[in-house]
């Protein structure tokens, strides 16, 4: 699965700290590989995660974001780099690209401006 560099990045510093956080456990960890878990290396509940995000959110002082909605701005920012819908279905997952593009993908007001400024310069051109 290809990822972000920073992303990659990421995920290799917390395999190393949840390492040690497994060798420090006075439980020992189940044997799967989990990217998220408990203190003892269990799944974490997804109930749980909402929570602990939102208060994340709170203590950071930026607004509350749920994890899917990241998905969405990923969409969309892809979308505002102009890379080709087909290539972010992919990288997304969608098996059809109307899901991408009608329910993911969301179009930022200053594109909106853009393509507005660019149809009033074409019809305003003399």
């Amino acid at each position: 699965m290809p990822l972000l560099g920073l992303c990659a990045e990421a995920l290799k510093a917390h395999r190393v700290r949840q390492a040690a956080e497994a060798a420090d456990s006075l439980h020992p960890w189940p044997p799967v590989a989990l990217v998220f878990t408990t203190i003892v290396g269990t799944p974490v509940d997804p109930n749980d995660f909402s929570r602990t995000s939102a208060r994340w959110c709170r203590e950071a002082g930026v607004p509350r974001v749920r994890l899917h909605d990241l998905r969405h701005t990923c969409v969309s920012l892809l979308l505002t780099l102009g890379v080709n819908p087909r290539v972010v279905m992919e990288i997304v997952g969608h098996s059809a690209l109307e899901m991408t593009m009608n329910v993911y993908a969301h179009v930022a007001v200053d594109q909106q401006r853009e393509a507005l400024n660019r149809l009033d310069d074409l019809l305003d051109g003399e």
